[in-house]
Parts: C-alpha cells; structure tokens; sequence
C-alpha cells in the first residue's frame, strides 16, 4: 500500500511536528531557503534530533526538494555554476539527513537548442556526482512543459540517463498535476495504461522512487503548472483512486504539494482524501 505525505514545512527544525500533525507517513521538505542560493547549514544536533525523530515516529521516506533556483540547462555561465553549486550542497545534506533523494528539475533550455541544453545538464550533473558516495539519489522530476523546460518527456529523462551511463544514483519523480499538462492523459483507464507502459518501456519503473500527488487548476495538455487540492481539479477522485490502487504505483510513497484548504499547503483534509482513495482507514 502506499505511503501518504506531504512536503512540509520547517525544515530539518521543524518538518517532524509538522507532519505528525496533518498525520503524514512520509514527507517532504527544503534543507534551506528555497527561492536564495545561500548554502544550507545545519548543525549537528539538529541532523540528530530529526533523524530521531523520523525513526521513533516512523515517518519516511524522507526526501529534499531543490531549491527553486536552479537551472542545469542554463546558458548563462553565472547562473549554471551557482546551479551546480547550489546541488552539490543540496544533495550533500539531503545524504546527510538520512534522505531517499534530492528532488530537482533539470531546468530550461531557454532560446538554446534541446541538444546543448542536454549536454549541460549531463556536465552538470556529472560535476555534482563526481566522487559522491552517498546513499541519496539525485531524483529528475517530470515537469509541466512550461517554456523549454527539460522533462516533460520521459524520452528526456532518458536521454539524460543514457547519456550518464545509466547511472544507478539518478531517479526519477512523477508529479500527477505535471504529468497531466505535459500531455500525459492519466486521467482515463487506456491514458493511465499507456503512460505507464510508456515510462516502463521508456525508462523503467526501478528508476521512479516517489509520486508528487497534485490534482490540476488546468486540463490535460495545458503545459501550465498549477496545483489543486486532490479531487477538486481536472485529475479528479476517480483518476487517482485509479492511480493510487494501481499494482505501478501502489507501493511508492505519495507527496501532497496542494496548496491546501486555507491556502497554507497540504493539510489533513488532503492527506485523508488519498488514504481514502487509496483505501486505506481515515481517521481524525
């Protein structure tokens, strides 16, 4: 059965009571400022009194999403470097903190061509995992397709897997709001079957480690990446009961990004509607 959560706010400091109390199982958090390029800093004593917490509370996965910032695809010298930089100091703590994987997206290509954007990303990401040794994994997330984003194909992600040499420290997560305005028709039986044959044949179900769980401000297509509280967007009930019970994806944990009910993000309302979906008891 699936593992419900949520990203959660607080950080290294806070993210265990905040979670316990929307009754997460997994979860979700930034190790620093999401929207500055200065580096995380945690001190010891707080990497300790959270991986005590998530162990003596049986939270997890825990996982890092990047910082908002990064582009590995960028053009600009500048900005390229500051991203690398930025990643190698996420994915450092993100191991450090006892984390499945950093959560990123690869980026925009900008008015480059599809081809010299990819072999940025690949540098990149060949710069960030040079002498890494960590259990954590860099995890490429499927994007909306806004701009010239890079991943809204899984065809994408595999080339950017190729060309690493298959590399078992990268992974992937879906995100249902994105996989659905990439053009993904997950919302019907034959739709969700074919994306999942797709990404098997594509990529392969051991690459993707984690579910982003957003229902949708826009249809299918849409290429625009605006979330919506689970059931009330046009994913809708009947799609992600589908998703959530399917033998795919049943086993792999799911993340609320939603913004939830008082506009503060995801809440208790959103963690019961999926274990409801899910069928799994609801409480509280």
């Amino acid at each position: 059965m699936p593992r419900i959560g949520a990203h959660v706010k607080g950080g290294i400091k806070g993210s265990v009571e905040n979670a316990l109390g929307i009754q997460a199982e997994a979860m979700q958090i930034f190790v620093g400022s999401p929207q500055t390029w200065r580096s995380a800093n945690p001190k010891p004593d707080e990497i300790d009194q959270f991986k005590a917490g998530i162990v003596e509370n049986n939270l997890g996965p825990v996982f890092v999403h990047g910082i908002y910032l990064v582009n590995l695809a960028s053009g600009r010298e500048d900005f390229y470097s500051k991203s690398v930089l930025a990643m190698k100091n996420q994915l450092h703590w993100t191991n450090e903190i006892g984390a499945t994987g950093l959560i990123f997206h690869a980026g925009s290509a900008g008015t480059d061509t599809y081809e010299n954007a990819l072999k940025r990303v690949v540098q990149a990401l060949e710069t960030i995992l040079d002498d890494y040794d960590g259990e954590a994994k860099v995890m490429l997330e499927v994007c909306a397709g806004q701009g010239e984003t890079i991943g809204d194909r899984f065809e994408e992600m595999a080339d950017i897997i190729g060309a690493m040499g298959n590399d078992p420290r990268l992974a992937i997560a879906w995100d249902t709001c994105h996989l659905l305005n990439a053009g993904f028709d997950i919302c019907t039986p034959d739709g969700l079957e074919e994306t999942i044959e797709s990404f098997e044949r594509i990529v392969g179900f051991d690459r993707l480690l984690a579910v982003h769980a957003n229902d949708s401000k826009n249809p299918l297509g849409a290429r625009v990446d605006r979330h919506e509280n689970i059931g009330k967007g046009y994913i809708g009930d009947e799609a992600f009961e589908r998703m959530l019970q399917h033998p795919s994806l049943s086993s792999l944990p799911w993340i609320l990004e939603v913004p939830g009910y008082d506009k503060q993000g995801p809440d208790l309302p959103n963690i019961q509607a999926l274990r409801r979906l899910a069928g799994l008891p609801v409480s509280g």
